[in-house]
């Protein structure tokens, strides 16, 4: 007969050679396990860059709309005043014109009333004129369309403007037609 140590040690035996049979495939299991968890958080990462990369886009779409808002209201008279331009310079010729009789003087003070009026509704819109004649020659403001030698300004400065040139805010609707000094 056993005894009890003996049995217990037997059964001792038994569970060591029964866990020693079973480990590899424990292993294999955990092994199998890390590498699906391994797995599934890369594909959580994976998700949460996508998520963070679309909110970011979402984010500069925002602004740019934002963006196109503001322009789209800061800009919103160009088309109108682009068409008003001709119609300045019209009365800007017809004021040029020299009057003699009472009656065309009349009349020129009427059209100087008019064009001024239309002046003003113009500048509250953010229509400003182009400064030129005795400026520096700017090609973003200025057109040059004639050269002249004239000794007793510097070379590059406007001699004469030809043509107005408007702006719209910061934004150049037309770029004066100036002489420029060579």
């Amino acid at each position: 007969m056993h005894t009890v140590s003996e049995i217990k040690d037997e059964k001792l035996e038994e569970q060591e050679v029964e866990n020693t049979s079973e480990e590899p495939e424990q292993v294999e299991e955990v092994v199998e396990e890390v590498d699906e968890l391994t797995l599934a958080k890369q594909q959580v990462e994976e998700e949460q860059d996508k998520l963070i990369r679309l909110r970011a886009d979402f984010e500069n779409y925002k602004r740019r709309v934002q963006l196109d808002k503001a322009s789209d209201h800061k800009y919103r008279a160009q088309s109108v005043l682009m068409d008003i331009l001709p119609v300045l310079d019209n009365f800007e010729r017809a004021l040029a014109v020299e009057t003699t009789s009472e009656e065309a003087t009349s009349l020129v003070k009427g059209v100087d009333m008019v064009y001024r009026t239309l002046l003003e509704a113009v500048k509250k819109e953010g229509l400003e004129q182009i400064e030129a004649e005795g400026v520096a020659f700017d090609p973003n403001f200025h057109q040059a369309v004639m050269q002249e030698q004239d000794d007793s300004k510097e070379s590059g400065i406007v001699l004469q403007e030809l043509q107005k040139g408007y702006k719209l805010k910061d934004r150049v609707l037309r770029p004066s037609m100036v002489k420029v000094n060579e």
